[in-house]
Order: C-alpha cells, then sequence, then structure tokens
C-alpha cells in the first residue's frame, strides 16, 4: 500500500475508533434501555468467573433467547471493532498478546467504573466475553492484513 493511502487509512480509522469509544462509553454508562442508570439499595455484581455465562445458558428459556443473545453475544461482537481498529490506528506493529491485554485493561476500567458509579453491572463474565471479543477482532485484522500482505488487495488499492 502506498504511504499516503496508509495515513488516509489510518486517520479514517482513527476517525471511527474516537466514535466507537464514544458510543462504548454511552452504551456502557448511559444508556437507560440497557438498564445504565445509577442505582440506589443493593448492587449486584458477579466476581466469579463462567457463572452469570452458565446461568445465561441454562436458563435461556426463562430468560428468553433474545436478552440472551445480547448478553453474550453482544459483550463479544461489542469489542470485535476495538480489536480490528486499535492496530490499524497504531504506527508501530501490534501483536495479539498486546491487543488481547489492552481489550482486558478496558474492559476491567470499565467494569470497575461500573462498580463504583454502580451503573449497570460489574461482571467478571463481561471481562471475559470481552476480551475475547478483542481477540477476535485482532484475528479479523490479521486476515485483511495477511490478504493485503498476499497481493490480494493489491489491485483494488
Amino acid at each position: 500500500m502506498k504511504r499516503e493511502t496508509e495515513k488516509y487509512v489510518r486517520h479514517t480509522c482513527r476517525i471511527f475508533f474516537c466514535l466507537y469509544l464514544l458510543l462504548l462509553v454511552y452504551l456502557m454508562f448511559f444508556a437507560e434501555d440497557w438498564g445504565r442508570t445509577m442505582l440506589e439499595g443493593d448492587y449486584r455484581y458477579n466476581l466469579v468467573p463462567f457463572l452469570e455465562i452458565r446461568r445465561y445458558i441454562t436458563y435461556h428459556r426463562q430468560i428468553g433467547r433474545w436478552r440472551v443473545f445480547w448478553n453474550l453475544l453482544g459483550n463479544v461482537i461489542g469489542f470485535v471493532p476495538y480489536g480490528a481498529l486499535l492496530p490499524v490506528i497504531q504506527r508501530k506493529k501490534t501483536g495479539f498478546f498486546k491487543v488481547a491485554l489492552l481489550s482486558f485493561e478496558l474492559t476491567l476500567f470499565i467494569e470497575i467504573s461500573q462498580l463504583i458509579l454502580r451503573v449497570g453491572s460489574c461482571d467478571v463474565d463481561d471481562m471475559i466475553l470481552n476480551t475475547l471479543g478483542g481477540c477476535i477482532g485482532y484475528g479479523i485484522y490479521r486476515l485483511v492484513f495477511w490478504n493485503k500482505e498476499k497481493g490480494i488487495y493489491e489491485k483494488a488499492i
């Protein structure tokens, strides 16, 4: 890819990354439809890995498949853009473990913030699912990057 094209792609991805982060902050802290209001009284949190995931799978009929989908797959899908865009916006090469670590760190920050602010719910399973989403996003990035290296997209650009 030409240097000018790389700069344009990086700049465009930075804009999308900032918009993505703003949307993420809104959904995690302010979206009332998703139960993101300041809670009064008892606050629920989960620090046992896979407890809520098992509960959602076990009681999927009572909870509703749509809610199970949004909770489990939504947490994964929500972090796919993070894992895919992060390596593109950085000048230095960003590897799988760095993206996984940064996905985990951002999720940890979100979950601790939710715990302190008592907004939404603090759940270690969300951290697992979000980190998985970041890793899948990185995998998508690598597929595109690998194809580009092989010359598949060279003619299109």
